[in-house]
């Protein structure tokens, strides 16, 4: 049996997490990244040299390399002092890469291959982009950080202008065996990939599993009070029909932890099974949470539960190959 082909959408700290357990699993990877951000190292050089934002990129190649000590902590050390302060030494890397080859496209892939990637790191569009997002009162707000530091939860998001999906996205889409959606911040990372043009519908006519995964903890400005039906919800209206299976995390939280959490405004996503299967989708509960004082998810956990589900939907690929062969 071929290996089973695993493509994960998303940005941020989430899909670093999700790809550092399963990069290390017999699974070939392909990892599409957001390319809203405007924050930060990304920001600036967004703004000074008109590039797309390499942040997200840099956390995932370094997330898939194979050797992560060294090199990794190179790519990640971020400058203190003078022009370059606040810059990771990995976006300055990508930068030169760009402007070397002319193209942002081929700064990852030369990246990818001077890192040795454990997988294809494809951005999910290669415009440049402005995410939007109307929040629950009406009001609107610009730009991913913005969103991330406004008070009240997210309705929807939008990209202006609307950009054409990278064709490599759709096809590792199409491709997979299991498509991932999160972890992550729901309004800032994975839900603007569903904004990209081509990328709902490809998630929706994938004929491999699909699989939203949901956050542990709200996120201020962002989920505030949103359980996880209502998560789901954001992601069904998007790409109707295109989620399968649900995963959450079952289990306790540090009590240390849950209270660093809950000053920051922040609490558990509730979960109610039978309310998300009332939408169609299959659920799956697992204890999901690394054991610190940070509430994420715990990489080889995530990837306990979701190796299976990859060769489940290599099942599924195969004998829908079989009923209708080309």
């Amino acid at each position: 049996m071929n290996v089973p082909h695993v493509a994960a959408l998303g940005g941020g700290t989430g899909l670093s997490s999700l790809l550092r357990g399963l990069k290390g699993r017999d699974l070939a990877i392909s990892a599409v990244v957001s390319v809203a951000d405007d924050g930060g190292s990304s920001g600036r050089l967004r703004r000074e040299l008109g590039m797309l934002p390499p942040g997200d990129i840099r956390n995932v190649l370094v997330a898939l390399a194979d050797d992560e000590s060294l090199m990794g902590r190179l790519f990640q050390h971020r400058f203190a002092d003078g022009d370059l302060s606040g810059h990771p030494f990995g976006n300055l890397i990508l930068a030169a890469l760009t402007a070397v080859t002319g193209s942002f496209d081929e700064a990852v892939r030369e990246a990818s291959r001077g890192r040795k990637v454990n997988g294809r790191v494809i951005p999910g569009t290669l415009e440049h982009v402005r995410l939007w997002a109307e929040r629950a009162d009406g009001s609107e707000a610009c730009g991913e950080t913005l969103i991330a530091s406004g008070a009240g939860a997210c309705r929807r998001v939008w990209l202006d202008p609307e950009p054409a999906a990278h064709p490599d996205a759709l096809a590792a889409i199409s491709d997979a065996d299991l498509v991932l959606l999160g972890p992550g911040s729901l309004f800032t990372s994975v839900l603007p990939h569903l904004a990209v043009a081509g990328i709902a519908d490809a998630v929706c006519d994938a004929q491999g599993l699909r699989v939203y995964i949901c956050n542990i903890m709200t996120q201020p400005g962002e989920t505030d009070r949103m359980d996880a039906v209502t998560h789901l919800d954001r992601v069904l209206e998007m790409a109707p029909a295109g989620v399968d299976v649900v995963v959450v995390h079952s289990g306790a939280i540090e009590p240390a932890a849950m209270a660093h959490y809950s000053a920051q405004g922040q609490e558990p996503v509730l979960v109610d099974p039978a309310a998300l299967e009332s939408q169609g989708v299959r659920v799956v509960a697992a204890d999901l949470a690394e054991d610190d004082r940070a509430v994420r998810h715990a990489p080889e956990a995530l990837a306990d539960v979701l190796e299976p589900l990859a060769r489940e939907g290599a099942g599924r690929r195969a004998a829908s190959a079989s009923a209708y062969p080309a």
